[in-house]
């Protein structure tokens, strides 16, 4: 397990690391699909096709996105130690 300082905390890179939940929780879930739907509705590109989804809704193409893994996100957990940890979106899906 490599351990790195920073300014803000000590982080631990994931690969050194068990992940104690191997999904998303459902505040993860939300927060993703929320700030995606925004990024969409200020004019981000969509990173899907658009004739899977069959209403335009940012919230609904968000939702597409996150459910065929399209996003290139990582998941930051705080650990009781106060480190934390970074996650690929893929592991969690």
């Amino acid at each position: 397990m490599t351990v790195k300082s920073t300014t803000k905390g000590k982080r631990i890179k994931a690969e050194g690391v068990k992940i104690w939940l191997p999904k998303l929780t459902k505040y993860e879930r939300a927060r993703i699909i929320g700030a995606r739907a925004l990024q969409i509705s200020m004019g981000a590109p969509v990173l899907i096709d658009l004739s899977l989804v069959p209403e335009r809704d940012p919230v609904k193409i968000a939702m597409k996105e996150l459910e065929l893994g399209a996003l290139p996100i990582t998941v930051r957990r705080k650990l009781p130690s106060g480190h934390y940890q970074d996650i690929p979106l893929k592991w969690l899906l």
